[in-house]
């Protein structure tokens, strides 16, 4: 069964840390870019880390960079989001997504739109004091 699976969401206080994963299963996992998007209430989902299949290379939004690592792992068909120095507007759900674009940023920016092949039904982030 192909699927996308986010875990590691919760509750954390300002200035905190949080490590998210993605686990995938049913479908040929280095072939795809992986990122992860968030939506806060009231807001459009937005992309926050791409990461490519092979390379590594990677994209982070102006917000989450010097903050946020993701990295991946084809052996486990896992991708992961370390965030730290949490702030209360990184609260959202985080879903995770695979897909294949021209670049990670492409994935990131343009993701939300189209092209996207497959979508996590993601993890609640809340930070708060």
């Amino acid at each position: 069964q192909l699927q996308l699976v986010e875990s590691g969401g919760g509750l954390v206080q300002p200035g905190g840390s949080l490590r998210l994963s993605c686990a995938a299963s049913g479908f040929t996992f280095d072939y795809y870019q992986i990122g992860w998007f968030r939506q806060a209430p009231g807001k459009e989902r937005e992309g926050v880390s791409c990461i490519t299949s092979s390379d590594g290379s990677t994209y982070y939004a102006d917000s989450v960079k010097g903050r946020f690592t993701i990295s991946r792992d084809n052996a486990k068909n896992t991708v992961y989001l370390q965030m730290n120095s949490l702030k209360p507007e990184d609260t959202a759900v985080y879903y995770c997504a695979a897909g294949r674009y021209s670049t990670v940023q492409t994935m990131c920016v343009f993701g939300t739109r189209s092209g996207m092949t497959y979508w996590g039904k993601g993890t609640l982030v809340t930070v708060s004091s």
